[in-house]
């Protein structure tokens, strides 16, 4: 806690506030994204969203748009659904304890207890990812954190290492200690708890924490077609589950479909000209997607005049595209594409 007043970090836009509903933003934004990135979001997505009532209010669509580029978009929608349980089932008071915390999507155990502990002091231990690795080195605990019977040991030790006053202060030394000194690359000289820690005194900080078992990533590829009607690309809307929920991304096709049966049979569309353009490499977590993008200038075929305008397909300029809700990879795609098919 001393460490922290002195070299933590204490002026961050979500600190030094009661709210728990910002507090609550910033952790869901930190799950699995640096500070620096988050940062570059935050305040526009409370502009946009200033209370949890006007969160609840928006539409999913809208959220989307602001959250694109954080990646994990699962974590919009469970934000959105958890804003309008706020609303629905606390009168859009936002709770401040752990236990009724945890009952709203997206909110686990370890951000239950952090929220708490920032917006009500509430004494509880957590567990993200750079807190196990602390923890994993000072008590020197072997395994791969995400296993059960790792997991349960640094839960015992979170608990057994949890101050009994002054709960924020640690719970964000915790934090910043993991994010800033107890690294991949650990800076033990600087580290206000090296004196006992188990992975130094042995000289085990390179291994600790395990890594996770190593699998071969699977591989997948998929062709994705750039349709334009003049300056005007269509978009699909995305199922709201599954990888890129809810946004805006291009068609999609398998490698070896027929493009142009495609095009008449979905889209009732007709291609004038096409280009392939080089692929786009994507990692996922647990999964490589290559995407084959095909860009093709379009007209209505003769048996319809124009596709349907519903929900799930949009024609929109590059820029206004660009603008919106897509896929990092699709924005990049649109991004470096040159401005006409013959210029492929």
């Amino acid at each position: 806690m001393a460490w922290q007043r002195l070299h933590g970090r204490n002026g961050l836009p979500w600190q030094g506030t009661r709210d728990a509903y910002r507090i609550w933003l910033s952790e869901i934004m930190l799950q699995q994204t640096q500070v620096t990135t988050v940062l570059a979001y935050y305040e526009r997505f409370v502009a946009a969203f200033p209370d949890v009532a006007a969160l609840a209010a928006a539409p999913v669509e809208q959220v989307l748009e602001r959250w694109s580029g954080l990646g994990y978009y699962r974590r919009a929608h469970l934000l959105h659904a958890a804003a309008r349980m706020v609303v629905t089932d606390h009168c859009g008071a936002f709770p401040c304890d752990a236990a009724t915390l945890a009952t709203l999507p997206g909110i686990g155990r370890s951000t239950a207890a952090a929220i708490a502990a920032f917006s009500a002091g509430e004494r509880g231990a957590i567990l993200d990812g750079n807190v196990k690795r602390v923890l994993a080195r000072h008590a020197g605990i072997d395994g791969f954190p995400g296993a059960p019977r790792v997991a349960a040991l640094l839960w015992h030790a979170a608990e057994a290492r949890l101050a009994d006053r002054d709960v924020e202060r640690y719970t964000q030394g915790m934090m910043d200690l993991g994010a800033t000194v107890c690294v991949r690359r650990a800076r033990c000289l600087v580290c206000p708890v090296a004196e006992d820690c188990v992975a130094r005194l042995c000289g085990r900080t390179a291994e600790l924490p395990s890594p996770r078992p190593r699998k071969a990533s699977p591989s997948r590829a998929l062709r994705v077609l750039v349709l334009e009607r003049g300056d005007e690309i269509l978009f699909e809307r995305r199922p709201p589950v599954g990888i890129w929920g809810g946004l805006l991304s291009l068609p999609e096709l398998a490698l070896d479909d027929d493009v142009a049966a495609a095009l008449r049979a979905r889209y009732a569309l007709v291609g004038n000209s096409s280009r392939e353009l080089s692929p786009l490499l994507h990692g996922f977590t647990h999964f490589a997607l290559t995407l084959h993008p095909r860009r093709i200038a379009v007209e209505p075929a003769a048996h319809a005049s124009e596709i349907a305008e519903h929900a799930f397909f949009i024609w929109l300029t590059r820029e206004a595209a660009l603008a919106g809700a897509l896929p990092a990879p699709i924005k990049r795609l649109l991004r470096e594409m040159p401005a006409a098919v013959d210029d492929c």
